[in-house]
């Protein structure tokens, strides 16, 4: 029985000791719209999910300076629970992290993307009906793995990916990206392949306080499809902050493709933001696209929307 005493003992203190080192948090996002749509005539009233999610993460300290981090991160809709695709479809990764920089292997959205679109679409985070409808993204999330360069310079981080073709028949995708950071100045670099279908974006972000502008420029080839030739595509973004309100709008105009006569296309968006916590907000907005009769991507739509969005 003493024996039996000391090694439960002994496994208490050791199973303490490696909880000290590690730690697992629970976070998540519940963002519905309450919206009136128009898609090319056909006019709905309707409850839209922008992306709300459940998500686990966590690290472990191994020493050394070396981490091991992972990431689990559940789509739903939030007025039914179902799944939005794969149960994980947010995001699904271990990584490991030093002196050397990440490696990282799983199910995760191209860097290429968060460096450029995401990064000034800072209305609604890039989710729901306001979302950027121009932006090609060229790469595929699954059965990735990606290395990040250790921070050489501050503010600086350098990526790459390779999502493989998992023996199905899928086309290899490459991505990479690189963010500055200086201050109130953020520049973002991007790009990804696909077979012979590629993109290349900048952005440029910059923080004055009461007022944020953001910009954006793509070039892509046969982004949106095979045999479309090139297009440019531009947006831009202000955001005008007061106290807890918000003022937003964002612009975007794609042109034709260099194969495919009137394909371009235009969207708008003003928006109002109230945040009630830092965590919760209640917003409204308006975004309309006017696609050209050969647009491979998208079509006239409206919408007027006001939602909630809560963070926890």
């Amino acid at each position: 029985m003493k024996r039996t005493l000391i090694v439960a003992a002994i496994a208490t203190l050791a199973t303490g000791a490696a909880l000290a080192q590690s730690s697992v948090t629970l976070y998540g996002r519940l963002n519905v719209t309450a919206e009136s749509l128009d898609r090319n005539g056909v006019k709905t009233k309707e409850l839209v999910n922008n992306a709300s999610r459940l998500g686990f993460k966590g690290t472990e300290d191994l020493g050394g300076g070396l981490k091991a981090n992972f990431i689990l991160e559940h789509r739903f809709n939030a007025d039914t629970g179902t799944p939005t695709g794969a149960f994980w479809a947010g995001q699904s990764e271990v990584n490991l992290e030093g002196g050397f920089g990440m490696i990282r292997l799983g199910r995760f959205t191209s860097e290429a993307y968060f460096a450029t679109s995401d990064y000034i679409g800072f209305h609604n985070h890039e989710t729901g009906t306001s979302s950027d409808a121009l932006y090609a993204y060229i790469g595929r999330d699954t059965n990735k793995i990606a290395y990040r360069l250790p921070g050489f310079v501050n503010g600086l981080t350098i990526e790459a990916g390779v999502s493989a073709g998992e023996g199905g028949g899928n086309i290899r995708t490459w991505d990479g990206a690189v963010n500055y950071t200086s201050g109130p100045l953020h520049i973002g670099l991007g790009y990804e392949k696909a077979g012979d279908a590629n993109q290349f974006a900048a952005s440029i972000f910059y923080d004055m306080g009461s007022f944020l502008f953001g910009g954006l420029v793509q070039r892509d080839e046969d982004g949106w499809g095979a045999n479309l030739g090139t297009r440019t595509n531009f947006r831009g973004s202000v955001a005008y902050i007061f106290g807890v309100n918000e003022l937003h709008l964002n612009v975007g105009k794609s042109g034709d493709y260099s194969k495919v006569s009137n394909s371009d296309a235009l969207q708008y968006t003003v928006g109002y933001n109230h945040n009630l916590s830092k965590r919760t907000k209640v917003y409204t907005y308006y975004t309309k696209i006017d696609a050209s009769a050969n647009t491979p991507y998208a079509s006239d739509f409206s919408s007027i929307a006001v939602g909630v969005r809560h963070n926890f």
